[in-house]
Parts: C-alpha cells; sequence; structure tokens
C-alpha cells in the first residue's frame, strides 16, 4: 500500500491530546451509522477507547493527509495506524496495513 496520511481531530472533546507520542498505535473503525456524517472513521487507543475522529473537513485535514471520506474506501471495517506527529490543530498518522 502506498502512503496514506490521515489526521485525528476532535481529540478536545475525550481525553486532549498531551497523552499522545510519536509511535504510538491507533486503531480505526468505520462508523457508517454515525448520525453526522456517513464516512466518519473513530479513532481508538488501547486502554482508553475512543480519543478522536479521522479529520473530514478541509479545515481539519492536515497537510497531505486524507480525509476520512478519501480513505473510507481504502480500509476494511477496521485498520490501523500510527502517530507521526502532534501539533495544536491535531495529529498526523500513518495508515497501516493489518
Amino acid at each position: 500500500m502506498k502512503d496514506v496520511f490521515f489526521t485525528i481531530t476532535g481529540m478536545d472533546h475525550y481525553f486532549g491530546s498531551d497523552f499522545l507520542k510519536k509511535g504510538m498505535k491507533v486503531r480505526l473503525i468505520k462508523e457508517p451509522d454515525n448520525e453526522y456524517d456517513k464516512e466518519a472513521i473513530r479513532v481508538e487507543l488501547k486502554g482508553l477507547g475512543k480519543i478522536g475522529y479521522v479529520a473530514n473537513s478541509p479545515y481539519t485535514v492536515l497537510g497531505d493527509s486524507k480525509s476520512a471520506g478519501r480513505m473510507y474506501d481504502l480500509m476494511k471495517k477496521k485498520a490501523k495506524g500510527k502517530v507521526i506527529f502532534i501539533t495544536p490543530k491535531g495529529a498526523l498518522c500513518e495508515l497501516k496495513e493489518d
């Protein structure tokens, strides 16, 4: 798989981002029944649960990362990611193959 990057957003609604570290592994889970976004992809961290969502707006997607809508067909129901950078606007991650 070609390198695919994504942004975790909405972390302030859960645990914030102070605990995130470069190299941490995250789990991605599609949420087709999400009432706000039919292409929503939830981001979870083992032991904490939901920490945010894959960004799906031009205002929240960082750099060359893909939006949830562009990633939706690139993954199965679940996927894994790895944190690359943490910024005040979100965490940039890389999609990993299962």
